[in-house]
């Protein structure tokens, strides 16, 4: 049985024992929640050692370059983030690591189901955060897309419970140094919580990166094209990414109710890239309109500043790379945008390109002198 997650999607490789293990783990809330239970008086001197110092939370629209800023970032000793060996007990994650320890699975690195060329293992930084706010605020689920937090939208268990998961995950990868470690997280769908994130953790650290909006679009496209086929092939697939909160894709797709989209989609088909469009002009208004305090980072010029571009995004966030900085500048790399016409709507295309423009002026220009 896996030690956490197969490293393609996280459900292509489970054997049937691991398939029984997830279903058992995601049954219903409260097996989770259980094991959290029991976990918190088994590793209370563990948690009580950590102190949740400016966590760090990385968000944006998936395919902005989410995965390759975490993977980069995560490889500074002092950040702490999920990794595919969290799963399927992602609540409680010490207990999990310490009953999974004898029979955990090598770490080689494998493809990716998005088959974008990044390779991940078990041990690769990924977001699993989602489960908690799925558990503790279930409301902004809804069938036809995902409500937008504001921040008053308190849960005083959800947000107790979301600080103590943040420090477990910081005393299970620093050890012995959790007393300096910081929670890292990437979780797309944080981009709907902005103010509430900013208002439970007034010291956090909170990233978006942008991409260019028609490069954005397509790739976006391709991937809700890619899970279609996906989930209509494996249903286990489409479970597992139900049960972990990966709802961006295929046929689990719930946009994000971000002002403005649902008017701006009327019509429009998601197998088009006009809705892609449509949903990247409603999610960066949102964000434009968002507290100041974001850090803004352009994908294309991160992707090519090398390190000068990573020391600055460091010092933004308040993390001293040290002997790692190269291996968290190698972690990125230029991709050339894809040759055609992506056949948008000119309109649509002026009007993001416009506000891309306008997102790169406030940004953190990685690759200035």
């Amino acid at each position: 049985m896996a030690a956490g997650a197969p490293a393609m999607s996280g459900a292509e490789d489970y054997s049937r024992l691991d398939r029984l293990v997830h279903r058992l783990a995601f049954a219903r809330p409260s097996v989770q929640l259980a094991a959290a239970d029991i976990e918190d008086g088994m590793f209370a001197r563990d948690i009580a050692g950590v102190a949740l110092d400016r966590p760090i939370f990385v968000t944006s629209l998936p395919r902005a370059g989410t995965t390759v800023l975490l993977t980069a970032l995560a490889k500074s000793p002092n950040l702490a983030a999920h990794t595919y060996r969290d799963m399927p007990f992602v609540m409680a994650p010490l207990l999990w690591s310490r009953l999974s320890g004898s029979f955990r699975k090598s770490a080689a690195l494998r493809e990716r189901a998005h088959g974008d060329g990044m390779h991940i293992g078990y041990d690769s930084p990924e977001a699993f955060e989602e489960v908690v706010w799925k558990t503790f605020w279930p409301g902004h689920y809804r069938d036809d897309g995902i409500a937008l937090w504001q921040a008053s939208d308190r849960n005083v268990e959800g947000e107790a419970f979301l600080a103590r998961h943040m420090r477990k995950i910081v005393a299970l990868r620093c050890g012995e140094n959790a007393a300096q470690g910081r929670y890292i997280s990437k979780n797309n769908a944080n981009i709907a919580r902005l103010p509430l994130i900013a208002r439970v953790f007034p010291d956090a650290r909170i990233v978006v990166p942008v991409r260019a909006p028609l490069e954005h679009a397509a790739s976006l496209l391709r991937q809700h094209l890619n899970f279609l086929d996906q989930h209509g092939r494996e249903p286990f697939v489409r479970r597992y990414m139900a049960d972990i909160g990966h709802l961006e894709f295929g046929a689990l797709h719930r946009p994000i109710a971000f002002p403005g989209f649902a008017e701006r989609a009327g019509g429009l088909d998601p197998r088009g890239i006009d809705y892609w469009l449509a949903y990247w002009i409603a999610a960066f208004n949102h964000v434009a309109a968002a507290d100041p305090g974001i850090t803004l980072v352009s994908h294309e010029a991160l992707a090519g500043s090398g390190a000068r571009g990573v020391t600055r995004l460091c010092a933004a966030i308040g993390v001293e790379p040290g002997p790692e900085l190269p291996a968290m500048a190698a972690a990125f790399r230029e991709t050339a945008p894809r040759a055609g016409d992506h056949g948008a709507d000119p309109t649509l295309a002026a009007e993001a390109e416009a506000l891309h423009a306008r997102l790169v002026a406030a940004s953190l220009m990685v690759n200035q002198t």
